[in-house]
């Protein structure tokens, strides 16, 4: 089977088993002018994770295997969001530059250009951080036969976080690209990638996108 080095060790995983994860890559988080920078945070920090995404994706189209999209986002009346997080960011739901801000069906909640789903890849909802709250992504994973997660997108130190925890407790093995992941705060980029690898992975594996290219490639 393909391994790849990774922190703390070899991540081994079957191309039929395994899983890309894109978590987040929305316009109202990447743009700029967008929702992301009008709480003053620098999306040029989430935007390096574009180029080598891209590439990523390319490679693991070519070799058929699935890819899961994720986009944090509501439904236009706010029921399905948990009162604290409104109250904590009141400005969901309200006008912005892309539309009303993390709602579905608006510019800013749809993915970027450069990362659009094509064919048949699956797009999930989620009203969270993690992909797997109030949403079918473990019945997916089952149906596709799913035991590894290749895991990409944004935020490192929330939503893909959030994610690999949940799927931990899952019985999932997380390989987390750290090229592929991004965060406002290069600190919290840094510190929550050792988190991940820490104690002999104690949430999974930390590796960069080459790594794993290489591994497709053969």
């Amino acid at each position: 089977m393909p391994t790849v080095d990774a922190s703390p060790g070899k991540f081994t995983f079957d191309l039929d088993t395994t899983a890309l994860l894109v978590i987040d890559m929305q316009r109202d988080f990447l743009l700029p002018g967008g929702f992301g920078e009008s709480l003053g945070n620098d999306v040029s920090q989430l935007r390096r994770t574009i180029e080598p995404l891209a590439a990523l994706l390319t490679t693991w189209r070519a070799a058929g295997l699935p890819v899961i999209h994720t986009r944090e986002g509501h439904k236009p009346d706010l029921s399905d969001c948990p009162p604290a997080k409104l109250t904590r960011a009141p400005k969901i739901g309200q006008p912005g530059p892309f539309g009303r801000i993390l709602v579905q069906g608006e510019y800013g909640h749809d993915i970027i250009d450069e990362l659009q789903p094509v064919g048949d890849e699956v797009v999930i909802d989620k009203p969270g951080k993690g992909a797997f709250y109030a949403t079918d992504l473990s019945e997916i994973l089952e149906k596709m036969g799913a035991k590894r997660l290749i895991v990409t997108g944004v935020t490192t130190e929330v939503c893909v976080h959030t994610t690999v925890r949940e799927a931990n407790d899952r019985g999932y093995e997380c390989l987390v690209l750290s090229d592929c992941v991004g965060s406002y705060f290069p600190e919290f980029q840094r510190v929550g990638l050792q988190m991940i690898a820490a104690q002999g992975g104690i949430f999974g594996w930390v590796t960069e996108s080459p790594a794993l290219l290489k591994e497709i490639a053969r």
